[in-house]
């Protein structure tokens, strides 16, 4: 009997402490996915850990509107349909496949059932949206057991869902937790005594301890104050030391703030390959990326400057008259304006403005739409990505595995001045490059507050 005890309390033991290997049916959720999650990120299915991901075919019908060009929706489209194409290869799509995910999870294709709550009906109108929300309600219905979640990076689709008493999210991967305090590169640093003000003056250099500052990140930059002085220095990750910085006038162009003296100073630093500038329109940004790639253009084969293009009413650029170059030039316009503005600082007669224009005439100065880089290798190029918010954190990350050997990028942008539907301040390509890539050494961000287009510019912004 005794015997009989302690197995009985062995085996009760084992069982209790065994660790637990699978969840129960009810505690994995099913994820119903838009079209919009996978055009922001084709391997979004694998970012749902152990839950189930169920793909309406209502969102392949849209997919296959996207598979041709040379976008990077496009792009995503492709890749995603490829995946789904792989995962299918042994068995059917309409039940429950595995993902391949180290944690687990399925997939599955789901046809549109209606029955019950019909919300092409709710809201007067067959389109995909309302039968993506069919798809859902379809599998909640299905599942009662289950807590189904439609993803989505649209808004107005997941009002809707909401308005349908169903639980709805963004598509939280890549997305930034809170802009309001993202890396601004720069700090103020007040001193009650001038002695490493005038050690910054006399030998251009000190220890940061000197200053009072701990653990200084790679390439940041201050504004050291005292009573009666200030200067401008940033942290050297080679030196380890905080080495001042002198205003200098690129291309006739002068810095009319510290934020601008430190933009200059990361775009003109050899050791800097990555550099982001963030700020409100006016700020200078783009000016002050141009002039300081022109600056340098000796030391490159190539200035490359490029831009996403946002069809105005989400038209594509197909449907304007014209060959490609008069269908994307009012996208450049803004790039051009710039260019011009820095060719304009100098005579005719003079040696730099021949050279600007011939550096144009022999493309060693291209201004082109982004698109127009997928699939190059671009080695011993200088590049500007100008309005970077409008990209995704995958279109950052292509672009930047693009670079090859002497290989420079300047990314500018406002991340509160957003043109495409699905993106905001959070989870835009921008956002996420400033907050995953701060504290490397080849990298420097410097936010620009301080509007200097004009007065007017100014009042807009602040009113």
């Amino acid at each position: 009997m005794e015997k009989i005890n302690l197995e009985k309390k062995k085996a009760s033991r084992s069982k209790s402490t065994s660790p637990k290997t699978t969840k129960k049916k009810g505690e994995c959720k099913i994820f119903v996915i838009d079209t919009s999650v996978i055009l922001y990120n084709h391997d979004a299915i694998m970012s749902f850990e152990d839950n189930d991901v169920a793909v309406p075919i209502t969102v392949l019908e849209e997919l296959d509107q996207f598979k041709k060009g040379n976008d990077t929706k496009n792009f995503e489209a492709r890749e995603f349909t490829r995946k789904l194409d792989t995962l299918s290869k042994s068995t059917s799509l309409k039940d429950w496949v595995p993902l391949g995910n180290p944690k687990g999870g399925r997939i599955r294709v789901v046809m549109n059932k209606p029955n019950g709550l019909d919300a092409t009906q709710v809201f007067g109108e067959d389109k995909p949206d309302h039968r993506i929300l069919n798809t859902a309600l379809y599998l909640a219905r299905e599942n009662p057991e289950r807590r189904v979640v439609l993803v989505s990076k649209d808004i107005n689709l997941r009002i809707k869902a909401k308005s349908l008493n169903m639980a709805a999210e963004d598509f939280e991967t890549g997305k930034v937790k809170n802009v309001d305090e993202l890396y601004s590169g720069k700090s103020e640093v007040i001193l009650q005594e001038n002695t490493v003000i005038d050690l910054l003056y006399e030998k251009g250099s000190c220890n940061p301890a000197l200053a009072d500052l701990k653990n200084p990140l790679p390439n940041h930059y201050y504004i050291i104050k005292s009573s009666n002085s200030s200067v401008l220095a940033y942290y050297n990750p080679i030196t380890r030391l905080i080495e001042r910085i002198d205003k200098r006038t690129i291309q006739k162009i002068t810095p009319r703030n510290a934020e601008q003296v430190f933009a200059l100073d990361a775009i003109l630093n050899p050791d800097i390959k990555l550099v982001t500038l963030q700020g409100v329109a006016g700020t200078g940004k783009t000016l002050l990326a141009l002039a300081g790639a022109l600056e340098q253009r000796n030391n490159y084969e190539q200035l490359f400057v490029a831009r996403p293009i946002i069809p105005l009413s989400n038209r594509d650029i197909g449907f304007l008259p014209g060959d490609v170059n008069s269908k994307i030039s009012p996208y450049m316009e803004p790039l051009y304006d710039n260019l011009k503005f820095i060719h304009s600082q100098y005579r005719e007669k003079d040696k730099e403005f021949k050279n600007i224009t011939e550096a144009l005439d022999k493309e060693h100065i291209v201004v082109a739409p982004l698109a127009y880089i997928r699939g190059r290798s671009l080695s011993n190029i200088i590049f500007i990505i100008d309005e970077a918010q409008n990209l995704t954190p995958h279109e950052v990350k292509t672009i930047i595995t693009r670079a090859g050997e002497n290989t420079k990028m300047i990314f500018t942008g406002d991340i509160f001045q957003i043109d495409t539907p699905y993106l905001d301040s959070q989870s835009n390509g921008l956002s996420y490059l400033i907050d995953r890539v701060k504290g490397n050494k080849i990298y420097a961000h410097v936010r620009l507050e301080k509007g200097e287009r004009s007065e007017l510019a100014n009042l807009a912004n602040n009113l």
